[in-house]
Parts: structure tokens; sequence; C-alpha cells
């Protein structure tokens, strides 16, 4: 393997000695399957933070631990990389650890094995869990500052929040719901997630009242992850003779084949209205099948994010705080602009 990069980096990105990274390079055995994975992961990630090797300053490095789907993780990671080479005074470097439907505790030891490498700070989603409050305050107690992003963690010992403002966004889409159909009743599928993220609890309450405030004729049908969307929705229909409208908050699979599965039960969907604009749903926009997608500046929180971890160790000015970001209301005919190239 080429010595693109010192040894030392290599061993900070994948939190292992520089001994094992000098076996793992020459090829030399007594090193686990799985740690010799995580020397090419780190080699890896420092090729995209290359600009960051090249940087002088005080370098700290940022593990960023996310359990989501791979299309949120992707889009987490690309945004990030590509904010870091403006970030300064410091110079940050950042350590990927993902999962999808991970429980709890799992992620809590993912937490603690962060500290244990030598972390500096943790971007941190996770379900509301006191194994995973616990774990925060046990890196709060180390020096090792915690945000957390896009959904939060309530009484426990991070030292911020950022991402979407998830009431507003609740509320935004009680606001669609009630106003694009008139005043006609009628039933809106909410198809959720799972129910231990603090920030789909905040999205549907701000849902949920908002429509009983405003809209109080039309009636709310609740449906838990567990399935596709697509799934999800043929299923309501079955059963509520009602159901006009979807809105996604974060259910898993696709949201493909939702329109089809209101043309098959020979029924018209008003309104569909999705979270987050990923690749998929800018298609789904395009094509019409999908209305309106509830999106927010997720460079901009990860900017914000790195800030307020530098605030925390004291190499910015101030104290941390929460920064919630506003909701954007996403129609084919105003996408957001692409991010610019690294």
């Amino acid at each position: 393997m080429p010595r693109t990069f010192r040894v030392r980096d290599i061993a900070w990105q994948a939190g292992v000695s520089e001994t094992t990274v000098d076996r793992v390079l020459n090829g030399r055995p007594g090193v686990r399957a799985t740690t010799v994975d995580e020397v090419h992961r780190a080699i890896a990630d420092l090729e995209r933070q290359r600009t960051q090797l090249r940087l002088t300053g005080r370098t700290f490095v940022v593990d960023v631990v996310v359990d989501a789907p791979e299309r949120f993780t992707s889009a987490v990671r690309d945004a990030l990389e590509r904010t870091l080479p403006v970030l300064r005074p410091a110079v940050l470097r950042c350590r990927f650890d993902f999962s999808d439907e991970a429980p709890a505790g799992q992620v809590a030891q993912r937490l603690l094995r962060a500290a244990r490498r030598g972390s500096h700070g943790v971007v941190l989603k996770a379900p509301d869990h006191p194994r995973v409050r616990e774990a925060v305050g046990r890196l709060h107690e180390r020096g090792v500052p915690v945000v957390t992003l896009v959904t939060d963690l309530p009484g426990s010992a991070r030292v911020a929040y950022v991402g979407i403002d998830n009431r507003a966004a609740g509320a935004t889409a009680a606001y669609l719901v009630g106003r694009w159909g008139g005043p006609g009743a009628g039933t809106v599928l909410v198809a959720r997630g799972r129910s231990t993220f603090e920030g789909e609890d905040a999205r549907f309450e701000g849902f949920r009242r908002t429509l009983g405030e405003h809209f109080p004729r039309i009636a709310v049908r609740e449906a838990a992850d567990g399935a596709p969307l697509a799934e999800l929705v043929r299923a309501a229909l079955r059963e509520d003779p009602g159901v006009d409208a979807v809105y996604s908050m974060y259910a898993s699979g696709s949201s493909a084949g939702v329109r089809e599965a209101f043309a098959q039960a020979g029924r018209a969907c008003r309104l569909f209205v999705g979270h987050d604009l990923h690749p998929e749903h800018e298609h789904l926009l395009r094509t019409g099948e999908l209305d309106v997608v509830l999106h927010h500046d997720l460079p901009g929180d990860l900017r914000r994010a790195c800030h307020a971890l530098l605030q925390a160790r004291g190499e910015l000015p101030g104290a941390p705080h929460s920064w919630p970001s506003s909701v954007q209301v996403v129609t084919p005919f105003n996408p957001p602009l692409p991010l610019p190239a690294p």
C-alpha cells in the first residue's frame, strides 16, 4: 500500500495505535479483520479530507455518530467534508461511525469508544434513550462535548442542538395539509419512523396541535414504521375510506409507490408531503409524485455544530448554544442551490 499519509494521521483517524497501523500497511499478521477494515476506512476518510491535512493549526478530531438510513448518513458525510475546509481557526478532521436502527445500548457503547479513541467532540444523531443520555453524560465528565443533530436528547449533558426546528416542521406540514385541499374534511396519514427519536415526537406534536387548532375537521391516522411507506399507505387505504393525504415524517423504505397505491385503490391523493431533499425526493418532485418536501440547511447545521464544539473547547469565543434551523418548503419550482464543489 502506498504511504500517502503519515502513520500518525492514520492512527488518529482510525483510533488505533501506530504499531497497529504499521502492521496493516505492511501486511503483517496479528491484527483482527475488523481492525484492518477500520484502518482502510480511516485512509479513505483521510483521502476525502486531504485538504485538512495540508492546513496548519491546532487539529481536533470530531467523531460523527449517526443512527439513520444510508441516504441521510451519506448526506451528512458529504456536507461535512465540504464544510471542513472553511472552518477556522482550528483544523478539524472527522471520523464517521454510522448505523441504521442500532440498539440504544450499542449506540451508547460507540459513544464511549469515541472517548477512548481520543475524541475532541462528538456530533450525534441517536434515539432518546436513558443509556444514550448516560453515555453523553460520561463523555461530558471526560471533557468531550456532544452536539446533537436533527433530533435532540432533552435532559442530557449535550452542549447544544443543531438541526431543523421539528415542531415548526410539523406545524408547517399541518398548515399545508389544511390549506392544500380547501375546507373539505378528510384524513391525513402520518407515517412515522422509530418512536424513540425525540425529533419525530416533536414533529408529530407540532403537526397534531396545529391541525387540531386550525383545521379540526381533518382527521389524523398515525402509522408506525416497520414496513415500506407504500405498504403503510396501502394498508391505510384498505382500512380507512377517508385517507386522502400523506405526511411522511421519516418512514423507512422508498417514497416511490405512494401515488401508485392511491391509483390502485381508485382514490386521489390531494397532497403528499415528505422530509429531506435527497436524490429520490428530488426525482419524485420533478415527476409530480411528491408535492412538497420540508427541508433544512444540513451543511449550515453541521457548520454550527462544529462551531459549538470549538466554543465548548474554548477555541472560539462565547458559550455553545442550540441553533434550530428554519424549515424550507421545497416544491419543483424552488429547489435549493447545490453545494459548491470542494
